[in-house]
Order: C-alpha cells, then sequence, then structure tokens
C-alpha cells in the first residue's frame, strides 16, 4: 500500500472543502494512451488506489503498463473508540489524495483498445466517485 515515507508534518487539518471545484492538474493523459478520470470528488486513500490497481493488472493478465497517476500523503486521524473529549488528536490511521472531478487517476499504455478499456471500466467501479474512461488525443 502507498504511505508515505517521510513528512513534513506527522498530523494535519482537515482543510476547508474545494472538493466541487474542478481540477486544474492532472487532466490530460499524459503517460499511456488510456487513462480513468474521476468525475466526482472525494477523499481517495491507498487501499481504493490498490484495489483499483489490482482490478486493472488482473484483467490485463500483466500485460501492457500501469500508471498510478495519485500519491495518499494527506494523513487522517482517528481517536480510539469510547474516550471522552479532551486529550488532544488521535493518531494516524491511514493517507488519503483529495481528489476533484477532472482527475485522471490511473493510465494504460501497450494493450489493444477493448482490453484497456474493459479493465478501467472494472477499476471505476473500486474508487468512490463515478469516474469516465479517456483517451490521449495527439
Amino acid at each position: 500500500m502507498l504511505i508515505p515515507k517521510k513528512v513534513k508534518h506527522r498530523k494535519w487539518q482537515k482543510g476547508r472543502s474545494r472538493m466541487r471545484k474542478t481540477e486544474t492538474r492532472g487532466l490530460q493523459v499524459s503517460y499511456g494512451q488510456f487513462g480513468i478520470k474521476a468525475m466526482g470528488s472525494a477523499w481517495l486513500n491507498s487501499r481504493q488506489i490498490e484495489a483499483g490497481r489490482k482490478t486493472i493488472s488482473n484483467y490485463l493478465k500483466r500485460k501492457g503498463r500501469v500508471w498510478i497517476r495519485v500519491f495518499p500523503d494527506k494523513p487522517v486521524t482517528k481517536r480510539p473508540p469510547e474516550t471522552t473529549m479532551g486529550g488532544g488528536k488521535g493518531s494516524v490511521e491511514y493517507y488519503v489524495f483529495p481528489v476533484r472531478p477532472g482527475r485522471v487517476i490511473f493510465e494504460v499504455d501497450g494493450v489493444p483498445r477493448d482490453d484497456a478499456r474493459e479493465a478501467l471500466r472494472r477499476a471505476g467501479f473500486k474508487l468512490p466517485f463515478k469516474t469516465k474512461v479517456v483517451e490521449r488525443h495527439e
């Protein structure tokens, strides 16, 4: 699973909800020929990214090449159950990547068009938002 080796700050604040605005970076298919684009917004955790990656590589029988265009580096903390208020912030449970609409999540190359589209479509079911399969336009 993807986690950062080293972080500048161990715990982050949640941040404001800018999730409805569209993404400004990572909009084009850059590395492969086909990609899967987020149509909604959510926090994408490392387990969901790994589930999508496994689905793609399984369907393609490990042929071709897969790129992961996101990396979860935002820590999410959690307090233990049945603890009283006070005592500070909880420990880091997992890491997420905040996805906004328009961001390309995975890219695939080196496989036939139909296989790539089907693999990416299946990977989209593992993600917490609606997705669209996109192609590179030269």
